[in-house]
C-alpha cells in the first residue's frame, strides 16, 4: 500500500520539480524587447477641446495648409527637403513624424526632377534634413543643406542647380541628420511659462546632482526668454518655427524670412518672399471672418494649426495590459527618467481659453542636457553645444517608427540604451535601467508604448 501511494507522490514531485524549472528557465530566457508601435487608431492630430467656433476655423484653415502639396509656382525651392509640412510629420497623422514610407523617394524625381538620392535616404528610412557640421575652411557650419533642387522639374524649366555633393561629405564625416519632430499639444508647450520651466528645473536638485544630471534652458539670444522649439530647443515661438521650416525645408519665404536661400537667377520662378500676408484683402463685419483666414499667410496658419493642435490621447491598456503599465511608469520614475522627462507642467494664463492653465502632460523638461559623445551631433544652435540636446517629450511615443534625433534606430529598447555615453548626464540612469530585471524592463517599455 505505502509504496502504490509513493508511486503518484514520486511522480507528482517530478512534476513539480520539471515546473519549477521550466519556470527558471522561463524567467532566465525572457528578454525585454520593444513591443513596436502601438495599433489602434492614430489617437492624435486633432483639435483642442473647447476652441471657439474661429478659432476652430483657423485650425481646420491651417491644418490643410499644413498637408499642401506646394510647386514651383508657389515658391518652391529652389532648393528644398519636401513639398509639404504635412508629408514630413505624418506618423500616426498630420502634426507627427517620420512615417513608414519615405516620401523623399518618390519626390526625388517628381515632375521630371533630377535629383539622386543620397544614401542616407531609404525607403523604409525616416524623413531627413542634413546639416554640414563644417565649413571648407574648418569653421563651423551646421545649417541645413538641402536635399533636393528643382532641376529638371516640368515647372521649372532651364533651371540648372546640382544637388551637393553628400558623398564627400559623408566621406568626411561632416553630415549630421534630423528628423521631423512632432508638434502634437505645441501650443500647450508654448504656453508654459518661463517660470514654471526654471522651478521645474530647481526640483530634485539633490537627486540630480547624485546621479550627474544638471540641464538648463536655451534662451533667445535677444530677450532672453526660454525657447523650447526644435531638437535644441532652438525656437522659441511657433511662428518662428514654422517660418524657419518653410524656409528651409521647402525653400518658400516668407514673413519672417523673405530672402531666397539660393539665388540662381535661373531658378527663379515666383516672386519674393513668396508667402507674405494680403494686405489688400476685403475686410469688412460681414466677411472679416473670412476675409482674415484668406489674407493670413500659410507661416501663420501653420502657426495657428500647431498652437490649437491637441495632445495625443495616451492608450493605459496596450500593450501588456494595465497592470503592466501602471508597473512600467513606477520604474520610469524609481530609476530617474522623470528628473529629465517630467511628466506633466501647467500652463499659464493665456489668451486662449482651451489653452489656458491647462495640464500638459508632455513627459520632458523643455530644458538642454549632456548626452555625452554617442550622440553628440557637433551643431551648435543657440546656447546649445554640439553634444546638447532637449529633453524630448514623449507623449506620443508609443506609435512613432523612428527615434533619437537622427532617426539612427527604430528600436524603443536601443534607444534608452544610446543615451549613455561619456559625458552624458543620463549614464547613472541607464545603469540603473540596465541592472532592471528582464520584466522590470518590459513594464517599462509597454509604459512608455502606451504614451
Amino acid at each position: 500500500m505505502r509504496i502504490r501511494h509513493a508511486v503518484p507522490l514520486l511522480l507528482t514531485s517530478v512534476a513539480g520539480l520539471f515546473f519549477f524549472h521550466s519556470q527558471v528557465a522561463t524567467s532566465f530566457d525572457f528578454s525585454a524587447s520593444d513591443p513596436g508601435v502601438r495599433g489602434g487608431g492614430a489617437d492624435a492630430g486633432g483639435p483642442l477641446p473647447g476652441l471657439t467656433a474661429n478659432q476652430r476655423a483657423f485650425f481646420d484653415q491651417g491644418l490643410a495648409d499644413f498637408n499642401s502639396v506646394e510647386d514651383v509656382a508657389d515658391g518652391l525651392g529652389p532648393t528644398m527637403n519636401l513639398d509639404a509640412c504635412g508629408g514630413c510629420h505624418a506618423q500616426p497623422a498630420a502634426g507627427g513624424t517620420s512615417p513608414k514610407v519615405n516620401p523623399q523617394v518618390a519626390f526625388a524625381t517628381l515632375r521630371g526632377a533630377d535629383n539622386k538620392l543620397p544614401s542616407f535616404v531609404r525607403l523604409n528610412g525616416p524623413v531627413r534634413e542634413a546639416r554640414f557640421v563644417k565649413n571648407p575652411d574648418g569653421s563651423p557650419d551646421g545649417g541645413v543643406h538641402a536635399i533636393f533642387t528643382i532641376q529638371g522639374r516640368d515647372d521649372a524649366p532651364g533651371c540648372v542647380l546640382a544637388q551637393p555633393d553628400f558623398a564627400t561629405q559623408l566621406a568626411n564625416r561632416n553630415v549630421i541628420f534630423r528628423i521631423p519632430t512632432p508638434v502634437f499639444g505645441a501650443g500647450l508647450i508654448e504656453e508654459i511659462t518661463d517660470t514654471t520651466i526654471l522651478m521645474n528645473l530647481s526640483r530634485d536638485s539633490s537627486t540630480k546632482s547624485q546621479l550627474g544630471i544638471s540641464g538648463r534652458p536655451n534662451r533667445n539670444g535677444n530677450d532672453g526668454t526660454i525657447s523650447r522649439f526644435g531638437w535644441k530647443a532652438q525656437n522659441q515661438s511657433l511662428i518662428i518655427f514654422s517660418g524657419e521650416a518653410y524656409n528651409v525645408e521647402m525653400g518658400i519665404t516668407n514673413e519672417l524670412f523673405q530672402s531666397e536661400r539660393d539665388q540662381t537667377p535661373s531658378c527663379q520662378f515666383a516672386k519674393v518672399p513668396n508667402d507674405i500676408q494680403n494686405t489688400d484683402a476685403a475686410d469688412n463685419a460681414a466677411t472679416r471672418l473670412t476675409a482674415a483666414l484668406a489674407a493670413t499667410p500659410a507661416v501663420l496658419n501653420f502657426g495657428n494649426f500647431q498652437r490649437f493642435l491637441a495632445p495625443p490621447t495616451p492608450d493605459p491598456d496596450t500593450p501588456g495590459g494595465s497592470n503592466s503599465i501602471g508597473r512600467g511608469r513606477n520604474v520610469f520614475s524609481s530609476i530617474g527618467c522623470a528628473l529629465c522627462h517630467t511628466p506633466s507642467m501647467r500652463t499659464g494664463n493665456a489668451t486662449v481659453d482651451a489653452l489656458r492653465f491647462q495640464t500638459a502632460n508632455l513627459y520632458s523638461d523643455l530644458a538642454l542636457h549632456n548626452m555625452g559623445n554617442g550622440l553628440a551631433d557637433g551643431i551648435s544652435q543657440g546656447a546649445a553645444t554640439g553634444s546638447e540636446f532637449r529633453t524630448a517629450p514623449l507623449w506620443g511615443l508609443g506609435q512613432r517608427i523612428f527615434f533619437l534625433h537622427d532617426g539612427r534606430t527604430d528600436d524603443l529598447r536601443d534607444a534608452i540604451r544610446q543615451h549613455a555615453s561619456n559625458g552624458s548626464e543620463a549614464n547613472q540612469v541607464i545603469s540603473r535601467f540596465n541592472n532592471l530585471s528582464e520584466f522590470q524592463k518590459q513594464d517599462l517599455l509597454n509604459f512608455l508604448r502606451s504614451l
